[in-house]
């Protein structure tokens, strides 16, 4: 058995705190869904960050799309 090489996170214990009941199939769906879109938003929150940071715009986006040397 490996042993862990760091503590387990607060999200971890909270997790596993959860799934020590019993819940249903529908429900851990449901929680994995929303689990995954905070995370998405978060995520889409910082890229909004940098865009205004960055001063980004769409023609941006699409000289990048068009930057083959970039790939």
């Amino acid at each position: 058995m490996k042993i862990l090489d760091k503590p387990l996170s607060n999200l971890q214990i909270e997790l596993l705190q959860l799934y020590s009941q019993d819940v249903s199939n529908e429900d851990l769906i449901a929680i994995k869904r929303m689990l995954a879109m905070y995370f998405a938003d978060k995520a889409s929150d910082e890229m909004d960050k940098l865009w205004t940071e960055k001063g980004w715009t769409n023609e941006t986006m699409d000289n990048w799309l068009e930057d083959k040397e970039g790939l």
